[in-house]
Order: structure tokens, then C-alpha cells, then sequence
């Protein structure tokens, strides 16, 4: 995004979502982050995952996807370096293609400048606020929220999947983080505290 104005509406809608400052294991959602679910950082930023993002959408409406990049930070690096700031806004009826094109654009012809290569923590929603998906590369892990009942986020998982409840990331995506060993137990604690459901753990 070239447009200055552009980029601070973008950052605006995102911080009524998300709390901008936040990292994980701490609450990263603004709102209730219940029946959270998780994958790898790096698949949200791929074109396969667009579908993904686009059903999230269109379950409140959203006729576009909004991704900001918080991680480096616009002002400080990526306007400097590229003349552009580190934002999409992406309609849903783009595809695949257009989604990759965006993500993966490379300023000056420098792939290490693309989102898909040099964006560290993501938040991506939509105008409507009511869905978000928080990436990290050091976790290596993204964590989606914003399903309107059980149904649809059962049918997403199948749909989309893999993604894992937070027991499984800790188990899972989390642990290669750590080199294998077992997530420290303050992380675990918190991460479960934040995004695991309500009364306990998912059956």
C-alpha cells in the first residue's frame, strides 16, 4: 500500500480488533478470544490459505480482507526501504492469485522485502471487526478467532485444516519452537489461560 491514509484507516480498524501492542502467549484479541484455533505462522501467508481467509470474511459480511503487518514496523523500515507501507486490503472475489500477488510482491525486484518473507507479526480481519487471525514467526504459529457458532468453526477446521485447539499447539507447533523440549510452563499456563475454551479443555 502506497497511500499513507490508507495504511492508518487499516491500522485503525485493526486496533478496535486486536491489542496492537500485545504478543503472544498474552491476549493479543481485543474482544473474547473463546473456541480459538491454531496453525503455522507461514501457511496464513501462502495463497492456498486464501480460501481460508475469504470464508472467515463472508461469515460477517466482509467484501474485503484487511492484513497489517506490525512487525517491522511501517514507519521505521518498510516505507524508508520501499516506499510502501505494509498493508493489504484485499477483496474476497481477488483469488488465490491475487492474494499471492499481493503477499508475495517483491519492491524493487527484493524478495527479502515481500510481507511473505520479512512480515514477523501479522493481524489480519475484516471491516466488520467480528474475526481475526494474530500471526508470529518466532512462535512460528497464527491463532484465529471469530467463528459464529460450532458448526462453522467444525466445518472450517475440516475444510481448511490442519489447526489445532491450544493443547495441540502446545504440543505440537509450540514444542518444535522450543527445540523439542516441553513449552515452559508459565508460557503453556498463559497461552491455555487465553485461548483455551471456556471451562476447560475441548473435548
Amino acid at each position: 500500500m502506497t497511500d499513507r491514509k490508507g495504511y492508518l484507516e487499516i491500522r485503525s480498524r485493526a486496533a478496535a480488533v486486536f491489542a496492537l501492542h500485545a504478543r503472544l502467549p498474552d491476549q493479543v484479541f481485543a474482544g473474547d478470544a473463546g473456541d480459538a484455533l491454531f496453525c503455522e505462522f507461514d501457511a496464513v501467508l501462502t495463497p492456498d490459505f486464501w480460501p481460508a481467509l475469504c470464508a472467515m470474511a463472508r461469515w460477517h459480511g466482509d467484501a474485503h480482507v484487511e492484513l497489517l503487518v506490525l512487525e517491522p514496523d511501517g514507519d521505521a523500515l518498510h516505507r524508508p526501504g520501499n516506499r510502501r507501507y505494509p498493508a493489504i486490503s484485499l477483496p474476497v472475489k481477488a483469488g488465490e492469485d491475487g492474494y499471492w500477488a499481493a503477499v508475495g510482491f517483491e519492491p524493487d525486484g527484493d524478495a527479502l522485502g515481500s510481507i511473505a518473507i520479512s512480515a514477523n507479526v501479522i493481524a489480519v480481519t475484516g471491516p466488520s471487526g467480528r474475526w481475526g487471525c494474530w500471526g508470529e514467526r518466532d512462535p512460528e504459529v497464527a491463532v484465529f478467532q471469530g467463528f459464529p457458532n460450532a458448526a462453522a468453526r467444525k466445518e472450517w477446521h475440516a475444510r481448511f485444516g490442519p489447526f489445532l485447539d491450544v493443547s495441540g499447539a502446545l504440543d505440537s507447533y509450540l514444542s518444535m519452537t522450543f527445540g523439542g523440549r516441553p513449552v515452559p510452563d508459565a508460557y503453556a499456563a498463559t497461552l491455555t489461560a487465553n485461548y483455551g475454551p471456556p471451562g476447560g479443555e475441548r473435548p
